[in-house]
């Protein structure tokens, strides 16, 4: 395989801009398993060190991206955004929700969003303060319901709702999204009256490249097995490199286009019955497939492609 090295040419500005995308990457895949292994060598009676803020990356950095704002958001209320599609590391959530860089509180004055996260990365010390850092909450009802019933509004609830399971369909041109059967978001929007905002990001899946692990294969079985043991997937990805743009574990240099929905008005009720949750449930996919629609184009998607659900 004939290996393309990167220029020694190329201006500072981009070896920074791969250097901050090097930590978002390291984070996602190494610095829990750090963490975890030096509290097991370090006393709990340690002096706790928490580490710096999550990177901020330029909206034209290695990964270029833009938040769009279809509608208002009443900052009197809170609500529950879906995103989709998960992706392999969930970037245009992480960038868009977590950072500032591509300005969400510019676009969406007086909101704070708060992205779920798995819980078992909360349960590491010191790499749980790394999250909460970036205004990440566990995935659990109770923290959800923390952030929905505060009182004033403002807050934003981001969930990646395909989860892990879709991140081992995460590849090139894949318009495949988990959210047939994925309706516990939507009885907690109604448990809590919280509009639904559905949020698709155009290139998501174009980051990386992924083994090929179709249903039925031995691989695919061995990944949803090590998911249902642990908790998270290991899709197999791969794209560029530091110095190198043949291989590695760096997203390739693709844009991100997130598009944020109008909000759904969903009504509250303590205890929604399962057809008044399948109702809006079906109202939520009939709006995302419409700003899907409306936007594919502008995106590079060809007319002919649309999303399917699984």
């Amino acid at each position: 395989m004939k290996v393309e090295f990167a220029p020694l040419s190329i201006p500072l500005e981009r070896r920074l801009q791969t250097a901050s995308v090097v930590h978002w990457v390291f984070s996602f895949l190494g610095l829990g398993k750090i963490y975890f292994n030096v509290s097991l060598e370090k006393s709990l009676k340690d002096s706790l060190q928490t580490p710096n803020s999550v990177c901020v990356i330029s909206p034209h950095g290695l990964l270029c991206l833009q938040l769009v704002k279809t509608a208002e958001l009443d900052p009197s209320k809170n609500y529950v955004v879906g995103f989709h599609p998960h992706g392999v590391l969930v970037a245009g959530a992480f960038l868009n929700f977590c950072t500032e860089a591509t300005g969400f509180s510019q676009l969406f004055p007086g909101l704070t969003p708060h992205m779920m996260m798995l819980t078992l990365w909360f349960r590491v010390p010191f790499f749980r303060d790394y999250l909460l850092s970036g205004g990440l909450v566990p995935s659990d009802k109770d923290s959800a319901s923390y952030v929905l019933r505060r009182w004033g509004g403002g807050n934003v609830l981001v969930i990646a709702v395909g989860g892990a399971q879709e991140a081992l369909d995460a590849r090139p041109g894949a318009f495949t999204l988990l959210l047939k059967n994925r309706k516990g978001f939507v009885r907690l929007a109604m448990e809590h009256g919280a509009p639904l905002v559905p949020v698709f990001s155009f290139g998501e899946n174009e980051l990386f490249d992924q083994v090929d692990n179709p249903k039925g294969s031995w691989l695919r079985r061995t990944q949803h097995r090590l998911q249902q043991i642990m908790g998270i997937s290991l899709p197999l990805f791969h794209a560029r490199g530091v110095f190198q743009y043949s291989f590695g574990l760096l997203p390739y240099r693709r844009p991100i286009f997130t598009v944020v929905g109008k909000p759904i008005k969903v009504e509250k009720k303590h205890n929604p019955s399962q057809e008044e949750v399948d109702r809006l449930h079906q109202t939520y996919i009939e709006e995302l497939c419409k700003l899907f629609e409306a936007h594919k184009t502008k995106y590079n998607v060809p007319e002919d492609r649309h999303l399917e659900f699984i």
